[in-house]
């Protein structure tokens, strides 16, 4: 028989417990079932509460890590026996495969609302060993650490930033770094007329867009350990009449002979920039230096020209002039006026590495560069090959 079929005598039950029901107003309390219970609403939910970041994560996230690896190919025409180019900085082996300088560094950049900052930029390659050559303290001590300095930003007016420890100068139309200037190798005025870095004190200013200035008290050229009691000054006005052009006049003097405080150097630096069109850009570097050694005033000076032309983000062409002049022999050690004239190519991929490929002339009016083993000429012609591969955390 079917499990859903009701037995006779479970029909009769139900009927009496119905009349009984009926007369007494209800069903027994054995016979009543619970009343079911009104709809609830499920428990709200509460949001879950982020987690707060530890103030050492939060600082972290504010340091950008950047860095470069910078190798070239060199080959000097006149294949002089010492195997280097002359009056030339870093991009000097000939016929080798040659580490330029290998880069990390950290900046943490302050602001208005993080007013405290730092950069460290440790430097590996033979560019390094060159730059910290003059140094009056221990060269290998310092030559891995281009800069290191602690930077403070004054709520004064747009800010006024503080910067102590050792900095790259800011002398010059180019810079130490490759990927950062349009030729591939270095100006006569960087190698012959400039400093590289400074150690000591700067301050900077942003008075409006249109005008920024700085200021420097440090110990001297290219020294962490001074050579004398005295130190060098320096000031600095950016100037941007409108948005294509830009004016940086800089001076900078101080006595930088060994146990010297008397006799100063002086410095003074033009650069200006001009973006013609959006594919046309040009500069041009002015430098005149006097000093006094040995009781006898000495000067050099110099001019280089640029234009670059860029129809595309991942291509350019730059042709660079310079003409220096060295009365004295003070920067070439022959009294000499230097002419150079290069012509840079370059690529650029959009993941960071860059590739330029140039060739150079250098020319003196006196017998000066070396050919093979022992022969002077006026001349030299260089090829080189550059690449650089360049990352950043922003």
């Amino acid at each position: 028989m079917s499990s859903t079929l009701r037995r006779p005598g479970t029909i009769v039950g139900g009927l009496l417990v119905g009349l009984v029901a009926a007369h007494l107003g209800g069903p027994p309390a054995w016979a009543q079932t619970a009343p079911a219970k009104p709809a609830q609403d499920p428990p709200a939910q509460t949001a879950p509460t982020p987690a707060t970041e530890s103030s050492g994560v939060s600082f972290f996230k504010q340091i950008e890590v950047s860095g470069f690896v910078d190798v070239y190919f060199g080959y000097n025409f006149n294949t002089p026996s010492t195997r280097q180019a002359q009056v030339r900085n870093f991009d000097i082996q000939h016929n080798s495969f040659s580490l330029n300088l290998a880069e990390l560094a950290l900046e943490k950049k302050p602001t208005a609302d993080s007013r405290t900052g730092f950069r460290v930029d440790l430097d590996y390659g033979p560019t390094a060993t060159m730059v910290s050559a003059a140094e009056p303290g221990d060269t290998q001590t310092f030559q891995n650490i281009l800069q290191a300095y602690a930077s403070y930003l004054a709520p004064l007016g747009q800010g006024l930033q503080f910067d102590i420890g050792k900095f790259a100068t800011p002398m010059g139309n180019e810079v130490i770094k490759t990927r950062d200037n349009w030729n591939y190798s270095r100006s006569l005025l960087f190698t012959l007329a400039e400093p590289y870095y400074h150690a000591g004190v700067r301050v900077s200013y942003s008075v409006n867009d249109h005008v920024s200035l700085s200021a420097h008290l440090v110990n001297g050229w290219n020294n962490v350990v001074d050579n004398n009691s005295g130190k060098t000054v320096g000031v600095q006005a950016t100037l941007k009449p409108s948005a294509a052009l830009t004016i940086v006049q800089s001076y900078m003097g101080g006595p930088e002979q060994a146990n010297d405080n008397t006799d100063w150097r002086h410095l003074v630096d033009t650069v200006l920039t001009y973006t013609a069109t959006p594919t046309v850009s040009l500069a041009m570097n002015y430098d005149y230096g006097r000093d006094t050694i040995a009781g006898s005033s000495v000067t050099w000076q110099g001019v280089a020209g640029y234009l670059r032309y860029q129809p595309k983000p991942w291509f350019a062409i730059t042709p660079r002039a310079e003409y220096y002049d060295d009365p004295n022999g003070t920067t070439t050690g022959v009294t000499q006026k230097v002419k150079e004239a290069t012509l840079t190519v370059e690529f650029k991929h959009k993941d960071g590495m860059l590739l330029r490929a140039e060739y150079r002339h250098d020319m003196s009016d006196t017998p000066f560069f070396l050919k093979n083993v022992s022969s002077l000429v006026k001349h030299q012609d260089t090829l080189t090959v550059g690449i650089v591969y360049a990352f950043s955390s922003r």
